[in-house]
């Protein structure tokens, strides 16, 4: 898993909403990339929905946000507004690359051929990773973020 201090892989995907997440264009600014293991999930619900009504404060600190997991671009659309959150990007990592770069692809008891494991990470505007969140629970997680971003 990337640690704080390395640097962030290249990487474009493509969210929900239509936008598309690119690392290199990224920089100039910090962000949040937290990564959930599937749509429609009870924990992944908590923790998408309590993101996207964070959205503003996130916004107001010029810190832009993003989900990630697999699926595919219509599948993410469809889990932000089933959370409420339409506005938030989720990232169709369809092939799961991108969760293998940032380490948090990992084989589970229940799917042995990997799943994305939850983890949360705030890259600052040189495109290195500023903090990093695992074993987290996805309630409050979303209030803990934006308060370190302060």
């Amino acid at each position: 898993m990337l640690q704080p201090g390395d640097q962030v892989p290249d990487f474009a995907l493509q969210a929900g909403t239509g936008q598309i997440a690119d690392s290199a264009e990224l920089r100039g600014q910090r962000w949040v990339l937290y990564f959930y293991p599937r749509d429609n999930t009870p924990g992944c619900t908590i923790e998408t929905g309590e993101f996207g009504r964070a959205l503003p404060g996130f916004s107001d600190r010029k810190v832009q946000v993003f989900g990630c997991s697999v699926g595919d671009v219509e599948a993410k659309a469809k889990f932000a507004e089933a959370c409420g959150a339409p506005e938030l990007p989720l990232l169709a990592d369809l092939d799961h690359r991108v969760a293998e770069l940032f380490g948090v692809w990992r084989p589970s008891p229940d799917r042995p051929s990997g799943s994305v494991v939850r983890a949360t990470f705030l890259v600052d505007a040189d495109g290195r990773v500023e903090r990093v969140w695992e074993s987290l629970k996805p309630a409050g997680h979303a209030a803990a973020v934006l308060a370190a971003v302060s």
